[in-house]
């Protein structure tokens, strides 16, 4: 039955989740994983540039897959609190994955395709396949 009254705990996540959402709960550890990797797309005659911001990864915990006109990127985050003392009494660490996937109207030729990650920012050049013009076939 609803008596048409608003519960503190309502009234009050409401109010917390309007005003300030995430600002009052912190993570246990580390930086938060995004929820999505910001990317700048571009695109010239030849090329597609993608800049992808990952801070915080090593360039070994980056994969980068391109399969036909499909490019999809992941980054593993591990951070880990290292002590030097022997008498270790904690030792947290966290770990999780974020990705991302891009469809472009062309094909991509990977062979030629480059990734370079320098200062948290992945930078992939990805050459558009040559198109091989529509061949007319004569009817016999």
């Amino acid at each position: 039955m609803n008596n048409g009254l608003i519960t503190r705990s309502g009234l009050f996540d409401d109010f917390f989740n309007d005003i300030a959402p995430g600002f009052f709960v912190k993570p246990l550890h580390g930086d938060p994983l995004p929820s999505q990797i910001k990317v700048d797309l571009r695109e010239s005659p030849e090329a597609y540039t993608v800049h992808a911001e990952i801070p915080g990864v090593s360039k070994d915990d980056i994969q980068v897959n391109v399969n036909g006109n499909s490019v999809t990127f992941t980054a593993e985050v591990k951070q880990e609190d290292r002590r030097k003392d022997e008498n270790v009494l904690r030792n947290e660490r966290y770990f999780g994955a974020v990705s991302r996937s891009i469809t472009l109207p062309v094909d991509i030729d990977g062979s030629h395709s480059k990734a370079k990650y320098e200062n948290g920012v992945l930078s992939l050049t990805l050459p558009k396949k040559a198109s091989t013009p529509n061949n007319r076939l004569t009817v016999e």
